[in-house]
C-alpha cells in the first residue's frame, strides 16, 4: 500500500531554518528582558522621577520586539527557501540521473562542480557506479550477440546435414553421422563453456587451500598425447605454489592456458613453458609458448570472447574462442591479474598472479 506524501525535505530544512531563528531571537528578547528591563524601576510609586518607566519601556518594546519576530519569521522562511534549494541542489542532479539510469540510460553523467565535499563525492561515486555499469551492460549485450553467432552455426550445419539426408536417404550415412557428431560435440563444448564462463562471473565457488604447481602438472599430464600428436614439447618447473581457491576452476584456467599454448603454437617443433612460483606474496602461474610473432593490438584482443587471433585457422582442437575469456574470468574471480605479453622471438607469455597463501607461524 501506498503511503501517503510527506513533507519534503526542503520544506523540512526551511522549517526548520525559520524555527531555529525565532528561538534564537526569541532568547534574545528574553536576555534583554532579564537583563535589562527588570532593572528599571516602576515610574508610578517613585516620586521625584523623571524619565521613562518600566511600563513605558514595556509599552514602547513589546509591539517592537512583536513586529520584530513577524519579519524574523518572514525572513528565515523565505531565506530558508531559498537556502535550502541551493544546498539541495545538487541532489536534484543525482534524481534526475538515477531516474534517467532507471529507465536504460546509461550513458548520462551528473558532473557536479565545485569544491570536494559530501555531494561531490556521493555524484563521482554515482557517475562512476554508472561507467563501470555502462561497460558490464555492453560487455554483456556483445557476449549475447557473440554467443547467440557462435550457436547458430554448428545449428545452421546440423540443419543443412539433416537436410541433405531427407533428400538422400539412400545416400552413405556414416559420414554425415561422423559430421553430424563433430558438429554436435563442438555445440556442446561451446555450451559447457559459457556456463563455465557464468560460474566464474557469478564468483560462487568454495574456496580452499590449491597448490598451483599440482594443477600444472595435471594439467601438462592430461595435454601431452594432444601435444605429441602436434610435435609440441611441454617443459614444466617450479617450485610449490599455494593459494586459495576452486580446485575446479584453476585447474580449468591451467588447462585452457596450456592447450592454448600447444594448440597455437609451432608446428612439429613447438615448445611449451610451464613454470609457477611466489613472488613477493604472490602466487604466479607462467605459461610461454613458441610461434609467430604477434602485435600488441592482437595480444589486447584475445582475451575478448570468442576471439582466436587473426590468421588462425580452424581445427579439431582450436576450441571455442573462450579459452582465454574463461582463464580471465577464473582469474578476475580469485582477485588476481591477468598479463599477456609478446615473447621476443615469437609466441605469447600468460602470467597468471594470484594472492599467495600467507606462510604459517610456528
Amino acid at each position: 500500500m501506498d503511503r501517503a506524501p510527506g513533507l519534503s525535505v526542503r520544506l523540512k530544512l526551511t522549517l526548520s531554518y525559520a524555527g531555529f531563528l525565532m528561538v534564537a531571537s526569541a532568547l534574545l528578547l528574553a536576555a534583554v528582558w532579564v537583563f535589562l528591563l527588570r532593572y528599571v524601576p516602576d515610574g508610578t510609586n517613585t516620586p521625584g522621577m523623571f524619565g521613562p518607566s518600566r511600563s513605558d519601556l514595556e509599552r514602547a518594546f513589546v509591539p517592537k520586539a512583536a513586529a520584530g519576530l513577524a519579519f524574523l519569521l518572514v525572513f528565515g522562511l523565505v531565506g530558508g527557501w531559498m537556502l535550502a534549494g541551493r544546498m539541495l541542489a545538487p541532489l536534484t542532479r543525482i534524481t534526475h540521473a538515477t531516474r534517467l539510469a532507471t529507465n536504460g540510460s546509461l550513458s548520462h553523467r551528473i558532473d557536479l562542480e565545485g569544491r570536494k565535499d559530501e555531494f561531490r563525492e556521493l555524484a563521482d561515486a554515482f557517475d562512476t557506479m554508472l561507467a563501470k555499469l555502462e561497460a558490464q551492460v555492453a560487455e554483456q549485450q556483445r557476449f549475447a550477440a557473440n554467443a547467440s553467432h557462435e550457436l547458430r552455426t554448428p545449428l545452421a550445419i546440423t540443419q543443412t546435414l539433416l537436410d541433405v539426408a531427407r533428400n538422400d536417404p539412400d545416400g552413405d550415412t556414416r559420414e554425415l553421422v561422423d559430421r553430424l557428431h563433430h558438429v554436435n560435440t563442438r555445440a556442446i563444448d561451446l555450451t559447457e563453456a559459457l556456463l563455465l564462463l557464468s560460474r566464474a562471473d557469478r564468483r560462487s565457488f568454495i574456496r580452499e587451500a590449491v597448490d598451483l604447481s599440482l594443477m600444472a602438472e595435471e594439467a601438462t599430464e592430461t595435454l601431452l598425447p594432444l601435444a605429441e600428436e602436434r610435435g609440441v614439447t611441454i617443459e614444466t618447473s617450479g617450485d610449490i605454489t599455494p593459494t586459495i581457491g576452486s580446485d575446479t576452476l584453476l585447474l580449468q584456467l591451467t588447462t585452457n592456458l596450456v592447450h592454448n599454448a600447444i594448440v597455437h603454437n609451432l608446428p612439429d617443433q613447438g615448445t611449451v613453458w610451464v613454470t609457477t612460483g611466489v613472488h613477493e606474496r604472490t602466487a604466479v602461474l607462467s605459461v610461454e609458448n613458441t610461434g609467430r610473432a604477434l602485435s600488441p593490438q592482437l595480444i589486447s584482443t584475445l582475451v575478448e570472447p570468442f576471439q582466436r587471433g587473426g590468421n588462425r585457422t580452424r581445427s579439431e582442437h582450436t576450441g571455442v574462442g573462450l579459452g582465454l575469456a574463461i582463464v580471465k574470468s577464473i582469474t578476475e574471480a580469485h582477485g588476481g591479474t591477468l598479463t599477456l605479453a609478446p615473447r621476443p622471438s615469437g609466441g605469447l607469455r600468460v602470467d597468471v598472479r594470484l594472492p599467495a597463501v600467507p606462510p604459517r607461524a610456528g
